[in-house]
């Protein structure tokens, strides 16, 4: 008499796979998703001084246009670009990177140059995901 869950009552092939280990990351993802989510830890970071420095600083800046762009707008189009649907992440990559450019050039002599490694991430991300896509 043989057990339900016996080896000898299970097929080679179900019982060779359970005695493999499973590693959480053996998931295969896209070219572009690290440089994305790269992209979008370093548009945090750089957000995240941009908003220290203007609400608690010995000098703060000044409330201008482009200080305000780079401290509301680069986190949630980042994070689009990195988790959004499959139709939503280009677009959301390329307005990523339209606006930390305009940032940048906007605050160039004060703090939008924290934002350079996030915007060559973003564009590196977003030239690999369009190489995805096509």
């Amino acid at each position: 008499m043989t057990a339900v869950g016996s080896p000898a009552a299970t097929p080679s092939s179900a019982v060779s796979s359970q005695t493999e280990p499973v590693s959480l990351w053996a998931r295969r993802t896209p070219p572009s998703w690290p440089w994305r989510r790269g992209a979008l830890l370093l548009s945090v970071a750089a957000s995240l001084i941009i908003i220290a420095s203007l609400v608690r600083s010995i000098d703060p800046l000044p409330a201008s246009w482009w200080a305000l762009l780079l401290a509301i707008a680069p986190i949630p189009l980042a994070a689009l670009a990195a988790f959004g649907p499959g139709p939503v992440r280009m677009p959301a990559a390329w307005a990523a990177v339209a606006v930390m450019l305009a940032g940048l050039i906007g605050g160039i002599l004060h703090l939008g140059l924290f934002f350079a490694p996030a915007l060559v991430v973003m564009v590196i991300g977003a030239l690999k995901l369009r190489r995805e896509t096509a």
